[in-house]
């Protein structure tokens, strides 16, 4: 629009009294058209306040050279009407600036949507006023407003960051900053220009500025990875798929990890031979595409230290070979943080600028800048002269660009500012307690800035203009978030925080750019598409996690956190509840275990360890199989004996490979697990006394299996917990063997089934209170299950080992396990307690699927070491990483 017709249509709306709506907008981007659009269709009236001349957000002030979007512009776009994809064509696979200014204000024309902005206008002042139950805005210019709802549509990297540079006021030459570049441009021909930064904005610029600069003189802290764009025309097999069924392309990536529609994959890198994985690699790289060199290559490049080195590697053997001086090459390569946990950048030519004969990299982690000059900059090795300074400093992210605008202050005086002081703090990203009537479109805690922002714009505009509209048919006339409900997003976010490598890093992901911010991950990392599921069960479950208010005292309060479980626990219930599968007990013995058998083969069997050892061993009545894993380091090593779980009829010796695996690795001991016999074919008490049996045997036997002589251990979990738990009271009353301690994961260890985790955990857990009835009477009869033979508390639990009892949170079993340990602990039996806050009955055996299990296995192994007498340190070069385990995020498309 011409400027004189915004300042024509703004002086007219100064005159008067405050402008009465029911939504007020900051900012006219992506975030701000649509709602605009969208709050229109509802019937609500609404203005937006816009400090730029025009609509486009950052798009509007970010017109620095080779200022591009990094995710493809085919899905970079609105999605909510077809009729508008069919009407604009992007000319390029990553479109320039100008190109989405261009978009963004045909978008504008096309829904007349500029007649409801207010350019050139900041909110200086934003109170609840209790009385009225409205928003009253002051602004810097024009009239002041007064709405009913009030939703920051400021992007998150909107509000540039400062210099911490002494001297640049004293600075004679020309000062930019990416973020705020002048819109008629900068000729730079024949200039010695400064770059400070090497972040997304810095890779894109510096080659156009090295082509136009006499010098070029790049100052780098932090080094970043950056891969190529090749950038062009839209992929035509993309551009395929998307015109063969554009419905499903965008329902696909609604419900991606991402916003962009690739499937999850499964493969672990460990799996792959170096060929395999350079092949991979190699695809990726020529791809040109961010998202595909992010997700696609193995399932545990983003949630293990190891899988992701492998990546590094390969990204820094490509920076080697495009920069001729090493020395310039090594500056150049990262080696702080794993790849992806900072944003990676797309760049063309990026590196190979640095072999331009006027272009110089200074390496500040080597000679720091001391001051900026009247001519220039000095290090702690070198005066450069030069004309011009260009600022690629970043933004102050997702929090900056909503406290710059204004102050803004809620129920009771409380300030944004000082509420978030420690950090922010909010529910879904969307809302924040104490703040009525109040919504941040991409706010922190929510996928935002690690997901294509088109996608998540527009799902969090839906979900906030739904909800408005609810409010108002309901009779309802404010909306806030309670306080539980928004401790417990907090609690998840940091749940879901440890399942990848992001907080490894220091980014503007987590603050860490901005000198005296307080440190935390602020995107939500679970995943678009488990986040949009999360949004739409606080809504099915009537506004969970809200309190709602009306006219004469009406109120509506249902509290309570929306995610207990832990964040893969949920992908995997999820994905079970989606397949549909008949009650296990209902498929009788043989079908369960066929079941079962076929459901392991699926499973990656788990890290290379040592040796992998089958034999036979005399049970209590014939051979019993075993499998012997061995630790890779040279032995003998202590023994532990390992019974499976499976409800005392399912499993065998192999079906809990992944997590002997993993202790193997963790422990550094020998793991000899146990096929026991199993019911029905042998009922009650069968498996007990082979586990005793094989027990004795093993302990006996041990050097000649290669083990340590002394003492054994013995774990289990499940029905295996059960008897590794009767195992160690037998061996006490039948004189040996000796057992060093106990580990019991989630065991089985009474026979009443009245205890509350048995009703509170009855269904939707996988092991329901049905299928335990089912694997009881199929064991034991009624007549025999106060034995301690099957019931272990029903014992006398003086006088064992020390051990370490496992239980989760949602399990039926959960109430028993504890029962166990606080009764040993009070017959004086040295025991530790490990309770797994949102984990079910599975976590800790699917090694594969449940990252966020790796605190807990670590927790075993130490205790495990500590019983055998060993040192403490257990094997942790991907427990840093919260877990080498590989395809947890295969299962996230079924989070929905």
């Amino acid at each position: 629009m011409p400027d004189a017709m915004v300042a024509a249509r703004e002086s007219k709306a100064a005159s008067g009294t405050a402008q009465q709506v029911d939504v007020a907008v900051v900012g006219a981007g992506f975030a701000g058209l649509y709602l605009l659009h969208r709050l229109r269709k509802s019937g609500l009236t609404a203005i937006a306040l816009e400090e730029a001349g025009d609509v486009g957000g950052t798009w509007y002030w970010n017109r620095y050279p080779g200022a591009r979007c990094d995710i493809q512009t085919i899905d970079y776009s609105y999605t909510f009407d077809p009729e508008l994809e069919n009407a604009w064509t992007w000319s390029e696979k990553y479109a320039t600036q100008p190109e989405i200014l261009r978009y963004l204000g045909f978008v504008a024309d096309r829904y007349d949507l500029r007649r409801d902005i207010r350019f050139n206008t900041k909110v200086t002042e934003a109170k609840w006023d209790e009385a009225t139950e409205r928003w009253q805005l002051t602004t810097s210019s024009g009239t002041p407003v007064s709405c009913r709802h009030y939703i920051m549509a400021t992007g998150c990297l909107s509000a540039p960051k400062p210099p911490e540079i002494d001297g640049v006021k004293d600075f004679e030459g020309k000062v930019y900053f990416t973020g705020r570049w002048p819109h008629d441009g900068v000729d730079l021909a024949g200039k010695r220009v400064a770059v400070i930064g090497t972040g997304s904005s810095a890779i894109q610029s510096i080659p156009l500025i090295a082509e136009q600069a006499a010098h070029l003189t790049v100052f780098q802290r932090t080094p970043n990875f950056a891969l190529p764009a090749h950038n062009g025309p839209s992929p035509s097999d993309r551009m395929d798929i998307f015109q063969s069924d554009r419905a499903a392309y965008r329902e696909q990536a609604r419900q991606s990890m991402t916003g962009v529609p690739y499937p999850q994959q499964t493969v672990v890198s460990w799996q792959l031979s170096d060929a395999e994985r350079r092949e991979r690699f190699e695809r990726a790289w020529a791809a040109g595409d961010l998202v595909h060199i992010l997700t696609q290559l193995w399932a545990d490049q983003a949630v293990d230290i190891d899988g992701n080195k492998i990546v590094q590697d390969l990204i820094r053997e490509k920076i080697r070979a495009a920069v001729n001086d090493p020395e310039t090459a090594a500056a150049l390569t990262p080696h702080d943080h794993p790849f992806g946990a900072k944003r990676p950048c797309l760049d063309t030519n990026y590196y190979a600028t640095y072999n331009r004969p006027n272009v110089t990299l200074v390496n500040l982690r080597q000679e720091p800048i001391k001051a900026i000059t009247a001519s220039g900059i000095t290090t702690a090795k070198r005066s450069v002269d030069v004309d011009v300074i260009v600022f690629a400093t970043g933004f102050d992210a997702m929090t900056g660009a909503i406290r710059a605008v204004h102050p803004i202050t809620g129920r009771g005086g409380k300030s944004l500012t000082d509420v978030w002081a420690q950090g922010p703090q909010t529910y879904l990203g969307l809302t924040v307690e104490g703040f009525p009537n109040f919504f941040m479109i991409t706010g922190p805690g929510s996928p935002s800035v690690l997901s294509n922002m088109a996608v998540s714009i527009e799902q969090h505009v839906d979900w906030v203009v739904d909800r408005i509209a609810a409010l108002r048919d309901a009779g309802f006339t404010t909306i806030e978030p309670t306080e539980t409900a928004q401790a417990g997003w907090g609690r998840h976010m940091t749940d879901c925080s440890m399942v990848t490598l992001h907080r490894l890093a220091n980014t503007w992901y987590t603050g860490a750019n901005v000198p005296g911010k307080v440190q935390g991950l602020m995107p939500y990392t679970g995943g678009v598409g488990p986040y949009r599921s999360i949004c739409d069960e606080v809504t099915a479950r009537g506004m969970l996690g809200f309190k709602l208010t009306g006219p004469n005292g009406a109120a509506q309060c249902n509290d309570g956190e929306v995610v207990s479980l832990q964040p893969d626990v949920r992908l995997v219930l999820n994905l079970l509840a989606s397949l549909n599968l008949p009650p296990i007990e209902s498929m009788g013995a043989l079908g369960a275990r066929a079941f079962v058998n076929e459901f392991n083969k699926g499973r990656p069997a788990g890290r290379p360890i040592g040796d992998i050892v089958d034999g036979t061993l005399p049970g209590a009545d014939g051979p019993l199989p075993y499998r012997i894993y061995k630790p890779a380091t040279p032995g003998p090593h202590p023994v532990v004996v390992y019974f499976h779980g499976g409800g005392w009829l399912l499993g065998d010796e192999q079906s809990d490979e992944p997590l002997c695996r993993d202790l193997v690795r963790r422990t550094g001991m020998m793991f000899v697990s146990v096929g026991y016999r199993h019911a029905p074919e042998h009922r009650f008490p069968t498996a007990a006394e082979d586990g005793y049996a094989a027990t004795r045997w093993i302990a006996e036997h041990a050097t000649e299996l290669g083990g340590r002589p002394g003492p054994v251990l013995v774990a289990g979990w499940s029905a295996g917990g059960n008897i590794a738990a009767v195992t160690c009271q037998l061996a006490r009353d039948r004189g040996g063997p000796e057992i060093a301690g106990q580990l019991l994961v989630c065991p089985v260890t009474d026979c009443t089934f009245d205890r509350p985790s048995y009703n509170d955990n009855a269904t939707g857990y996988f092991l329901t209170r049905s299928l335990m009835y089912w694997f009881w009477d199929l064991y034991c009869s009624p007549a025999d299950r106060t034995d301690p033979r099957v019931s272990p508390l029903r014992g006398n639990v003086a006088g064992l080992p020390p051990a370490l009892v496992v239980t989760c949170e949602f399990d039926p079993l959960r109430d028993e396990g504890i029962a166990y340990a606080e009764a040993m602990a009070a017959a004086g039996v040295p025991v530790e307690q490990l309770r797994a806050r949102g984990h079910f009955h599975s976590s800790f055996a699917m090694v594969d699927v449940v990252i966020t299990g790796v605190a807990g296995r670590v927790q075993m192994a130490e205790a495990l070491r500590r019983f055998a007498g060993l040192p403490p340190e257990v094997s942790r070069g991907d427990e840093a990483s919260h877990d080498h385990s590989s395809p947890g995020h295969r299962i996230a498309a079924a989070a929905s």
